[in-house]
């Protein structure tokens, strides 16, 4: 059985799809892009600024879903530039703790919204006892 994951923390959906769905343990992670969630418009042109801002937007999913984006255990980035790569690494290093998810970048010839990059991923939550 599957739940929706929501939250007015992230930005709403902008087409036919949930923010994260969960099935038992594990939910899936919609791919965030640097929308801020009150306005809904991009955070910046600013590459980091954007990494940031998809960051905070796959944080506050994850907190949504009962966990948090350490529990996340497979991250997808796809950039529009990866000569951003490094840039990447840094603002990722401020989010993740040790041992890190595993992972993917992958340059894209365009996202949504125009914008630089966008993150999707997988989330183990906790186990209950």
């Amino acid at each position: 059985m599957k739940s929706i994951i929501s939250t007015d923390k992230a930005p709403s959906a902008i087409g036919t799809y949930s923010q994260a769905v969960k099935v038992k343990n594990t939910v899936y992670l919609s791919g965030q892009i640097p929308l801020v969630p009150e306005t809904m418009e991009v955070v910046s042109d600013d590459f980091a600024e954007q990494a940031e801002q998809v960051f905070k937007n796959l944080s506050a999913v994850c907190e949504a879903a009962g966990g948090s984006i350490n529990d996340m255990v497979k991250v997808n980035i796809f950039m529009t530039d990866l000569s951003n790569f490094a840039t990447v690494n840094e603002v990722m290093a401020r989010y993740f703790e040790q041992p890190y998810p595993a992972r993917a970048a992958i340059q894209v010839s365009r996202l949504p919204k125009d914008v630089a990059i966008e993150i999707d991923g997988v989330l183990e939550l906790p186990s209950v006892t």
